[in-house]
């Protein structure tokens, strides 16, 4: 039996720590929708504080930032760093390798839709240093 419309209130989804193997500083998320077939898409809302940001990573199937708050980095591998902030939109293409997350001055909330393939969505690297976190001068 196929699933109707489901509605995600606010408030009703906790913020979890996110993994502090997969993220440096302080970010917490919640997880919206989950990718139910044959949908290939799941949802979440991302947090991070001043400084804090993801570890290297590539999205097989590929990834699509909204920023709902706050201003923060993004880069992909060998790319210079973009600055993102409320308002703008992030599409990272398949296999390609990124990092993202806040500011240096200030903290950042996205929402995440990341296409799951062959049941994955995600897969992780090491962490981004601080030399590649600062990047050039804004």
């Amino acid at each position: 039996m196929a699933v109707g419309a489901q509605v995600v209130e606010s408030g009703k989804v906790e913020a979890q720590p996110a993994p502090a193997a997969f993220f440096t500083g302080k970010v917490s998320l919640k997880r919206l929708t989950s990718a139910v077939a044959p949908g290939q898409a799941g949802t979440a809302l991302v947090m991070f504080e001043k400084g804090a940001r993801s570890h290297w990573h590539v999205h097989p199937a590929g990834q699509t930032l909204y920023v709902t708050e706050g201003c923060g980095w993004t880069q992909e591998e060998g790319g210079r760093v973009h600055r993102i902030c409320a308002g703008d939109v992030v599409y990272v293409a398949p296999g390609v390798r990124h990092w993202h997350g806040a500011s240096s001055d200030s903290a950042m909330t996205h929402l995440a839709i990341s296409e799951v393939l062959n049941g994955g969505n995600v897969d992780w690297a090491e962490a981004v240093d601080d030399d590649q976190y600062r990047g050039p001068s804004f």
